[in-house]
């Protein structure tokens, strides 16, 4: 009996690995619809005007109906108006921009809602005393922890912390000069948020992590809150040498 004593030549020939996907290579995201509960209140609002602006479809969510077809006809560009629980049924992406008092609650009446749904968790955990703001820590380690515990049948990511209220909502800024930090557990869904990040002129959307380590990412709007109050600005981020 023989046997052989090395392969074939075509055996040898290796196949190429394949490339490494460009970081800067984002979806289309300009056909999807992008709903904002807590879209009344001041971030909520800013970011619903700067992505309309942009050509993004966009609906403002509020626990009141009334409320939020009134802040959508402030802000014109076709954003319309509807209760937490439509718009969240009528959206494609869901950013939740409300109060960190009420972030759990509103999360757990629109888990059926929000299942299946790629949720943008954009929510700073302050507390204030005398000396200033303060980071607070969730149990879950973060509000985007806390989302992706209470809706389990989500896509949950983080993004949209360090932007100034004032700045998005201030017509006369054309582009914001910014880098959003994007964290999330599936690359496919981070991409999608970059790159609604990107619609938004002078706005970068950077890949920061997994949600583990959206901790850190909350808690710097305390530091930026110091930052705006010492130097009577609105500060925002930017990641260098990328």
């Amino acid at each position: 009996m023989t046997t052989s004593s090395g392969s074939s030549g075509s055996d040898d020939v290796k196949t190429p690995a394949p490339a490494a996907k460009d970081p800067w290579d984002l979806p289309d995201v300009s056909g999807l619809v992008v709903g904002v509960l807590g879209g009344t209140g001041p971030q909520g609002k800013g970011l619903a005007y700067r992505l309309a602006k942009a050509g993004q479809q966009v609906i403002i969510g509020s626990r009141a109906a009334d409320r939020a077809q009134a802040a959508a006809a402030e802000l014109g560009l076709d954003v319309q108006g509807f209760d937490n629980s439509e718009t969240a049924r009528r959206s494609d992406i869901v950013i939740v921009a409300v109060p960190w008092d009420g972030h759990a609650k509103t999360l757990q009446s629109l888990r059926e809602e929000l299942a299946g749904k790629l949720v943008i968790d954009c929510v700073n955990p302050l507390g204030f005393d005398k000396k200033g703001a303060y980071a607070l820590k969730p149990e879950e380690g973060s509000a985007a922890e806390q989302a992706a515990t209470l809706l389990p049948d989500s896509r949950v990511t983080a993004a949209f912390h360090h932007l100034s209220a004032v700045t998005l909502m201030d017509k006369d800024v054309d582009e914001i000069d910014t880098d959003v930090l994007v964290l999330g557990e599936v690359r496919a869904d981070t991409d999608l948020v970059q790159a609604l990040a990107g619609r938004i002129p002078g706005m970068r959307g950077v890949f920061g992590g997994r949600l583990r380590n959206a901790h850190q990412v909350e808690s710097l709007v305390a530091n930026l809150i110091s930052v705006n109050r010492r130097y009577k600005a609105h500060a925002g981020l930017r990641v260098t040498d990328i």
